[in-house]
This record gives structure tokens, sequence and C-alpha cells, in this order.
């Protein structure tokens, strides 16, 4: 599996993170350490999960994912070889309650502590704001993420769910007091493009705004969530959600399914591999819940896409 840097961070990152959001909970521990190893013994070194993970599970409060992997890296003795990302903003302030945790000084810092005794390890090499808070200073937030960097806790950080005008003045605010800076940005996005007027509630869909920056600054790692649309593209007869029911995304499917059929490829594959072909370049998160699915993702990484048949799929977007 490829590698490639992690904005400037000098973080080398496997061309796919995998995707541990339901593991320990709907995925059960043998499924999970399966996973795992087949996508460790692939080449792959990048887990993304958050202390949120996975609440919306039957009997989960958050932090099931980050004890499972804690579990795996004790056992398999691999931390030093792992880039291990987690999140924090997002998880429920206290148990069955709706408002989040947030971004201030307080949260971030027991936010880390935590983490860090579930995953059993001293520091992590990528921690994200999961969302973005607009009641707490950009100030506060990024100052303590320095501190936590200095404290080494952790080694980068990074964005999630921000739009480009919060990305900019977080990016700006870093700058100017010295701080550290993100070096990524984890969005919705996938092969298909959002209604303007499509709500993904906290979630937030990479805009062409986005992709402009993320095309003009080399140091600036687009990370992308939810590629593959629950699988949506590999089902012939998949109805589209609402969010993405415009005139000539039709005729986008059409082609996808033409380049793959060229290809020997599925759907899925294709859009995988084309985000690693494209520009910006945009590393995927993969999910998969059984050794099938993680096969037929990494499939995608022998696929050699002409410019001819990128020529299609950038007209078609266009």
């Amino acid at each position: 599996m490829k590698h490639f840097p992690l904005g400037n961070t000098g973080l080398l990152v496997s061309a796919y993170s995998l995707g541990c959001l339901n593991f320990g909970s709907r995925t059960d521990k043998k499924t999970s350490f399966q996973l795992l190893d087949h996508f460790f013994e692939a080449g792959g070194n990048f887990l993304d999960t958050a202390n949120n993970y996975a609440i919306w599970n039957e009997g989960c409060v958050g932090g099931e994912s980050e004890s499972l992997l804690g579990e795996w890296m004790k056992e398999r003795k691999n931390r030093h070889q792992i880039i291990l990302a987690t999140k924090v903003g997002a998880k429920p302030a206290l148990p069955k309650t709706e408002k989040w945790e947030g971004l201030s000084r307080q949260a971030i810092e027991k936010g880390i502590d935590e983490s860090l005794l579930r995953l059993g390890t001293d520091y992590v090499d990528l921690y994200y704001a999961h969302v973005d808070d607009n009641e707490t200073e950009l100030e506060e937030t990024l100052e303590t993420f320095d501190s936590l960097v200095k404290a080494g806790k952790v080694r980068a950080i990074g964005c999630s769910n921000y739009r480009l005008s919060r990305l900019l003045e977080a990016k700006a605010v870093s700058q100017s007091k010295g701080w550290e800076s993100y070096c990524c940005i984890q969005q919705r996005y996938t092969y298909l493009q959002p209604r303007v007027d499509a709500n993904f509630g906290v979630q937030v869909s990479a805009d062409e705004d986005l992709l402009a920056y993320c095309s003009q600054h080399d140091d600036f790692t687009l990370m992308a969530y939810s590629p593959l649309l629950g699988g949506l593209y590999n089902r012939e007869d998949a109805v589209l959600p609402d969010a993405y029911r415009r005139e000539e995304q039709m005729t986008r499917l059409h082609t996808l399914r033409k380049v793959s059929g060229e290809l020997g490829a599925t759907p899925n594959q294709l859009i995988l591999a084309w985000m690693l072909h494209n520009h910006p370049r945009a590393l995927p998160i993969v999910a998969a819940s059984g050794l099938t699915q993680l096969e037929e993702n990494l499939g995608a990484l022998k696929l050699q896409i002409s410019s001819e048949q990128l020529d299609q799929l950038k007209q078609i977007i266009n």
C-alpha cells in the first residue's frame, strides 16, 4: 500500500485510513481483530476512531472503539507502527443528554486523557476537532491543542466538519500565535456531489471552495469519510438519497459504471481509486464489516486509471 505525507507533519500515512467506528460494538472483537490484522498486513498503518464511537449502537456510551483498538495494539505489540487518529468534541457532555462536550480547554484536556487511557498509549498521532464549536473561541481551542502537542500527548492536529471560512480563520489564529496548525480536514466526500441545499446535520460535505483550497496547498491533506455512501454505487437498483438527487447524477453514475466495467472493477473500487488519482487527492476512510468487503476495498489500490478515463470522470463532475 502506498503511503503519503500527512500535511507537513512529517508523518507518512497509508493511502487508506481504516474506519473503526463500529469496532468493539456492532462489529465484535473477533471480527474487528481480523479486519485490523488484514489491513495492517496489507500495509495499512492509519486507523481512525473517535471518543464518541459508537454511542448510537445499543448499549454503547462512547469509547468502545478506542478500547478495542487499545486491546488490539497491546496484543499485537505494534503501537509504534500505527498512525493513530482519534477525535474530541462530539461526545455527550453527560450520559443521555444532547449537549456535546464541545472544544473548550476543559473538554479537550478531559477528552484526551480519557482517550489515552482507553487506547492504552501515552500519545495519539492525530487529534481531530470532531465538529466545529461556535460557543468556544477558536483561540481557546487552538491554544489547548498546541499545549497537548508541546506536552507530547498529541503529534499533530486536524479538524472535521469545518466550513472553509472557519478553517481559514483557525489557521490564521495558529499562524499569528505560533501555535500548532490543523494539518488536515476530514469531510463527507464522494463521487456524487450533493445539492447546494443538502442538509447533513452536523456533518459537512466537501464543497468546491474547500476542494480548490486543497488543490492549492500541498501541505494540507483532505480526508474523505462516507466515500461509498454505504455501498450505494454497487447496487444497480439503488435509489439516490434526497441530498444527491440532481438531474445529472444518473449520467454520472452511468459514466462511473462504464469506466469501472472497462477496468474490470466494481464502482466502489473505482471511486476509491479515483480519490487517490484525482486532484486534489483525497485519502478515503474505508469501513468494513467483514473481510470480503475489506478485500474489495483493498483491490482498488491495484487499479490504474488512464488519463482519458480520469477526463471522462472529471467532465461529468464539472
